[in-house]
């Protein structure tokens, strides 16, 4: 009795990254999965966890209540950085574009968006100061467009995409064609 689900009788370039039908698109999705970088440096971070949840138990044992409900207060700074870690990256719904940072959170509408591109350019390699040269999908919006100032979305050598460059050129595309559908027409207008 063949079981075709669980044969893999295709290849990576048939895989489709479009939306289901059924899928809503005024929810945010990330439009690309997490690089093995930033999935290992947040598995580190829940085993850290994990040891200073341990410790935190032996304390509580050791009738030092006031030390235990420090070291599960650790544990639960570590376990929302970790996931907040894995949360980084760009979003992107029917309303906007959300760039979700460690700290902050910055959401811009499809309207005030000029274009989203990809670039060759100094890149910093892990967010680590060092550059080096590599691609970035860059967003110009309407108020920078006349000062050709843009905005850095993604980088082909950042912990998402670091050695995955087909990884980031499907990221790239799907991000631009979710542009091309959600932002508003601009009317060309020559300058005189």
């Amino acid at each position: 009795m063949p079981l075709p689900f669980l044969t893999a009788d295709r290849t990576f370039d048939d895989v489709v990254d479009d939306a289901l039908p059924f899928d809503d698109r005024d929810q945010w999705r990330r439009p690309y999965r997490p690089g093995p970088w930033r999935v290992a440096a947040a598995a580190l971070l829940l085993l850290l966890a994990s040891f200073v949840l341990f410790a935190a138990v032996i304390i509580a044992f050791a009738d030092s209540l006031a030390g235990a409900a420090i070291c599960a207060g650790i544990a639960a700074l570590v376990i929302t950085g970790s996931l907040r870690l894995l949360r980084m990256g760009i979003w992107v719904s029917a309303h906007g574009l959300r760039r979700v940072g460690f700290l902050t959170t910055q959401t811009v509408p499809w309207a005030q968006i000029s274009a989203v591109r990809t670039a060759q350019q100094p890149v910093r390699w892990l967010g680590l100061p060092r550059t080096v040269q590599g691609q970035a999908l860059v967003l110009v919006r309407n108020d920078q467009q006349a000062a050709g100032a843009s905005q850095l979305l993604l980088t082909d050598r950042n912990a998402d995409f670091l050695a995955r460059h087909e990884a980031f050129n499907r990221a790239a595309d799907s991000i631009e064609a979710w542009a091309d559908e959600y932002r508003p027409a601009v009317e060309y207008r020559p300058t005189a």
